[in-house]
């Protein structure tokens, strides 16, 4: 499907996204990963605006132009009683600054019919505790998608994805753990990789600026205390 194409793949070397790189090499795409783990294209902190420039430069010069952008760094996760100022600017910065700036370089260098997908969380509506700057990098990459989307009308279809519960070991959950989700099970990494590629191929063609949820139904949801089987157990403090 995606032959003699050029992907781009943030946080590529594990988990969800390690996956997502995985599908488009399958489909043979050339994939251009960065991390600050260890990966076969590119180590660095997309917290650094240099290390940003020196990748894009990276790419164009072996590539020439890029088909796809994934955004999918994950975002340092600590909450309002832990997180300090310089924390929760290098959460943002990963996670909104790093997507906004590749899409500002990359825009030169896109090919027709070229797509962005941003990675953002089920976080994005919906809070656990001490989770401040994780939800607050999520929430806005789901905004920074549709005002891409607006801007780049034309050249760069822009769509985001929000993964819920997903098991990057792909682990099988029974029990209570999977009849919570009204899909019946935890999601693994192939449920996003799967939406991923398929917004960044023609068959999407027509979507633009949306936010997709994979979270097996869970935001959808109503919970109450002693209804349908769901029981509150102990107090808030």
């Amino acid at each position: 499907m995606f032959e003699n194409k050029v992907a781009v793949v943030t946080g590529g070397a594990k988990g969800i996204g390690r996956t997502i790189a995985g599908e488009f090499r399958r489909e043979g795409a050339a994939v251009c990963v960065i991390d600050l783990l260890p990966n076969d294209y590119f180590v660095g902190d997309l917290a650094d605006q240099a290390v940003l420039e020196d990748f894009v430069r990276k790419v164009i010069t072996d590539h020439g132009h890029v088909d796809f952008l994934v955004n999918n760094a994950l975002p340092l996760m600590k909450g309002i009683d832990a997180c300090t100022y310089e924390e929760f600017n290098y959460a943002l910065r990963v996670g909104v600054t790093a997507p906004f700036y590749l899409a500002k370089l990359f825009a030169p260098h896109f090919a027709p019919g070229a797509a962005i997908v941003n990675i953002s969380s089920s976080r994005d509506r919906m809070s656990q505790p001490q989770t401040e700057s994780y939800t607050a990098a999520k929430g806005g990459i789901s905004a920074l998608t549709h005002a891409l989307a607006v801007s780049l009308a034309g050249k760069v279809r822009v769509n985001s994805v929000s993964p819920g519960w997903i098991d990057t070991d792909y682990a099988v959950y029974e029990g209570s753990d999977a009849i919570q989700q009204p899909a019946g099970r935890v999601g693994n990494p192939m449920d996003i990789a799967n939406m991923v590629l398929y917004l960044c191929s023609d068959k999407a063609g027509f979507i633009t600026g949306e936010n997709i949820c994979i979270d097996g139904g869970m935001t959808r949801q109503m919970i109450y205390h002693n209804d349908f089987g769901w029981t509150l157990i102990g107090e808030q403090t």
